[in-house]
């Protein structure tokens, strides 16, 4: 069993950034991947990052050199740092964890707002 407990969300402005944090608790060693995945009202929940157990990353192209995924193994925490954010990031951001077998696992989600 693995908890996730996403934080960071808020209000920007276009152009501004913001650190999402997730905190993961419980069975962390066989944690394969943990992604980020985001959903705006109407749409369906979209991939945005993920960052494998070994270390590499991959992103989608909405957000390929604005965001950054990393993980701090000693604090138990993942981040996407977001950087140039436009209106159309807004939305409620999920944190997933993928397990070696196969189970995933998300968190609450954090709202993210890019309004002038």
């Amino acid at each position: 069993q693995v908890q996730l407990v996403e934080s960071g969300g808020g209000v920007v402005q276009p152009g501004g950034s913001l650190r999402l944090s997730c905190v993961v608790s419980g069975a962390i060693s066989i944690i394969s991947t943990m992604r980020w995945y985001r959903q705006s009202p109407g749409n369906k929940r979209e991939f945005v990052a993920s960052i494998a157990s070994d270390g590499s990353t991959d992103y989608a192209a909405a957000v390929k050199g604005r965001f950054t995924i990393s993980g701090d193994s000693a604090k138990k925490t993942v981040y996407l740092q977001m950087n140039s954010l436009e209106p159309v990031d807004t939305a409620v951001y999920y944190c997933n964890a993928v397990m070696f077998t196969a189970n995933s696992y998300w968190g609450q989600g954090t709202q993210v707002t890019v309004s002038s």
